[in-house]
């Protein structure tokens, strides 16, 4: 059995003196995608932030069999973990191309050519981009930015890509073309966390299903049984259960 890529146990974080995760544990197999479900408020962000050393926490994480809990923001992107945060958090001045390149720049400073053949799997996976790689980034439409902020953070060219709310405000359509990019990144051998409102677009892409209430891991399972588990479906899904 091979080594989960990351491996969280005992987990706490918070702000300030008011902790929002209690005793959270977790692990992604490589390649896999995990999603964590749950209501506003039951501290899906501060997860990520707190695995990705944005927040301090206490426990224990370990990524590729090593412990992480110490390092720096910046060294775990060297690392190979990249966040796509909530706000997206693009430069809306610049171009798309320009965009991505600002997420390869350990590359780019090195005079490493290879973040060039990363862009061409970028705009494989969201031909849109590519479409517009000259435009202005806050010229485009909600699910183009969302697209865009994925794809910066694969240039990184991450092993563990952590995704917060990627499906918020778009609409349907647009919905379903991002998850269906989730689903692809498989190919790629990146194992993705994804954190979402939307149920059962999540527990569809997803390998395997937290769910998260009050800061603690209130129930697991592969995310096809969680999809008709009643618990799930009372809460998260409404009266019709997911079809896989």
């Amino acid at each position: 059995m091979s080594t989960p890529i990351l491996k969280v146990q005992d987990l706490h974080a918070g702000y300030g003196k008011a902790e929002v995760l209690r005793g959270i544990s977790l692990e992604a197999a490589p390649g896999s995608i995990i999603t964590v479900i749950g209501p506003n408020g039951a501290g899906k962000s501060t997860l990520l932030n707190a695995l990705m050393g944005v927040l301090p926490s206490t426990g224990t994480i370990a990524y590729d069999g090593q412990p992480i809990a110490s390092l720096p923001l910046e060294e775990r992107v060297m690392q190979g973990i990249a966040l796509v945060p909530e706000r997206r958090e693009l430069f809306g001045s610049m171009s798309v191309e320009d965009n991505l390149v600002l997420g390869a720049y350990r590359q780019v400073r090195r005079n490493n050519k290879q973040w060039q053949g990363q862009m061409e799997v970028v705009f494989e996976l969201f031909p849109r981009l590519k479409e517009r790689r000259t435009q202005l980034a806050g010229t485009l439409s909600g699910g183009e930015r969302q697209m865009l902020a994925v794809g910066r953070a694969l240039m990184s060219q991450p092993r563990l890509l952590m995704l917060d709310e990627p499906s918020l405000g778009l609409a349907p359509l647009i919905v379903k073309e991002i998850f269906r990019t989730i689903d692809a990144l498989r190919k790629t051998g990146v194992t993705t966390v994804l954190v979402e409102q939307n149920a059962r677009a999540a527990l569809e892409t997803a390998d395997y299903a937290y769910v998260l209430e009050m800061g603690e891991i209130a129930f697991e399972g592969p995310a096809s049984e969680l999809a008709h588990d009643p618990r799930v479906i009372g809460t998260y899904l409404g009266a019709a259960s997911v079809q896989r």
